[in-house]
């Protein structure tokens, strides 16, 4: 009897821990998205007033990619931005994102505020526990220079040389942009 109740225990002991974890690796997940989606906001607002849309498109080719590898070395685990409609095809969402991007797209038709918008799991991958974390991207009114559908010819043109399989334009306020999102292997 009391063989059952500590297997009973120790069961309910790691489902907690688990759980406490997971909540803790979402937490640790939203404070390194707030930094990040910070770093890159502050580059493109500077390419911005040095010199418009144009300018900040191509901060943002090479500044993101920095501020992800150098956000992502900090915190130990990879954080990108992926988007069903990507501009650059080193973003396009694996199997996983594109799942839970689908499924955000669903839960706004059905109510659910952008900014709300949310996913995790902690799955298996090459045998290994995995945490994946996704947090919507609501499009913003400054982003329709560069990604709404009446784009000024001089942001078409940077977009044609410097994306030229862009899917990332047409989008209005409100809509899910795309997300950030987190992968961190469980020791």
């Amino acid at each position: 009897m009391n063989k059952k109740i500590n297997i009973i225990l120790l069961l309910l002991f790691s489902t907690t821990v688990q759980a406490v974890s997971e909540e803790q690796m979402i937490l640790e997940s939203k404070q390194s998205i707030k930094f990040f989606a910070k770093q890159l906001k502050n580059k493109l607002q500077h390419g911005m007033k040095a010199g418009g849309p144009a300018k900040a498109i191509l901060v943002c080719n090479t500044a993101a990619k920095e501020i992800s590898e150098r956000v992502s070395k900090q915190y130990g685990w990879k954080i990108a931005r992926t988007s069903l409609k990507f501009r650059n095809s080193n973003n396009a969402p694996d199997g996983w994102e594109k799942k839970a991007l689908q499924d955000f797209e669903q839960r706004i038709k059905n109510g659910e505020a952008v900014e709300k918008l949310e996913f995790s799991e902690i799955i298996e991958k090459d045998n290994k526990q995995v945490f994946r974390y996704l947090k919507a991207i609501p499009t913003q009114g400054i982003w329709l220079s560069c990604h709404g559908d009446k784009l000024a010819p001089t942001v078409t043109k940077k977009l044609d040389k410097l994306y030229p399989q862009d899917q990332a334009t047409g989008f209005k306020v409100g809509d899910i942009r795309g997300a950030f999102t987190i992968t961190r292997t469980i020791d």
